[in-house]
């Protein structure tokens, strides 16, 4: 069994993290909060959140299956932990990572930041996972292999055989990326976090749980890891309101009819865009958008934003050439689409 610790940088490890005066406190009847230098009169807002959200951690150990302790939770979507997967394991300058291509974008952006050297490797053809020239882009200087699985913008889950392999095979740690997996058939790979100690899987209640803009994501790891990310990360990184509105949403919200309706408007929307001349290609998705190739993207890119329609334009990206990400909307929505460019190619 792979000792995940052994991936973290030295001064990582030996990093003595900031600690508040609650943190020493173990209980009993305090009424005098004295020692954090906040503002004495009440608001509803005028104390220091819980900087190690146990309450919030409670909840989402309960809706995902997993222990507290095996839990990150970052104030900043996926992307707090995508940045803490640099400083944790990675030393400037001299480490690289290695990742499918085309995929997330701020994968690169952080690794930039972090004075990173960054190594793709593009997808096969039909968007399958290229197991072995992922392997030989890795040196003993590689620490992290990313894998989104389901992808974006390819809109692909990979199977989970193959991301196993990749953790079996790598000296380091894989970061598998699960943003859209409530949209998937393929299975999320929290389910072998005890046995694979080098798999960091990252979620988000941006997408299937509709938060997007609470801007809170997670990440699950063997509980050495997961406890080196609470030692790495600030102090006060998701703030009071943003924990309370996420605990009241899965407390009391039932997702199950909205992912269900996104996963039929996607095959609705799938095959109407198949019938059209001017569509090349429609790929097959596991996320809550299709990857769509057209004969003029741009064009048609214009056309929806000339008619208060956004897509994203993925026609520049290698591997994605012709093509628009459209987003799954409400069934009024995709209706909206299909209408215009059934107008559009007439």
């Amino acid at each position: 069994m792979k000792n995940p610790l052994n991936y973290v940088r030295p001064n990582i490890l030996a990093l003595a993290p900031y600690s508040t005066a609650r943190d020493d406190f173990k209980g009993g009847d305090i009424s005098v909060w004295l020692d954090a230098n906040e503002s004495p009169y009440n608001n509803g807002e005028n104390r220091y959140p819980d900087p190690h959200q146990h309450q919030l951690k409670h909840h989402i150990a309960e809706l995902k299956g997993v222990r507290e302790e095996q839990i990150f939770v970052g104030g900043a979507g996926s992307d707090e932990a995508i940045d803490l997967v640099y400083r944790i394991f990675c030393r400037p300058g001299e480490d690289n990572v290695v990742a499918i291509a085309p995929s997330y974008g701020v994968y690169s952006v952080a690794a930039a930041i972090n004075d990173v050297e960054f190594r793709e490797v593009q997808l096969r053809n039909d968007y399958s996972l290229p197991v072995n020239r992922l392997l030989k882009a890795t040196d003993p200087r590689t620490k992290v292999i990313w894998v989104c699985s389901p992808n974006n913008p390819t809109a692909n889950a990979f199977p989970r055989a193959d991301i196993a392999r990749l953790a079996e095979a790598f000296d380091g740690i894989v970061v598998v990326d699960e943003a859209y997996i409530d949209f998937s058939e393929r299975g999320s790979m929290l389910d072998v976090l005890d046995n694979y100690p080098n798999v960091i899987v990252l979620q988000t209640f941006s997408k299937a749980w509709g938060m997007a803009s609470l801007r809170l994501g997670m990440a699950f790891a063997a509980e050495e890891i997961a406890e080196i990310f609470a030692r790495v990360k600030y102090p006060y990184n998701v703030n009071g309101p943003t924990q309370q509105r996420v605990i009241e949403h899965i407390v009391n919200d039932d997702i199950s009819e909205h992912v269900a309706e996104i996963k039929r408007e996607r095959e609705a929307l799938a095959e109407a865009l198949r019938g059209m001349p001017m569509v090349k290609e429609v790929y097959p998705s596991d996320a809550n958008f299709l990857l769509v190739k057209f004969d003029n993207p741009d064009a048609t890119y214009d056309y929806l934003v000339a008619n208060g329609v956004i897509v994203r334009n993925r026609s520049k990206l290698i591997a994605c050439e012709g093509c628009l990400r459209i987003t799954v909307g409400t069934p009024a929505e995709n209706a909206r689409v299909v209408e215009l460019l059934k107008e559009y190619q007439q």
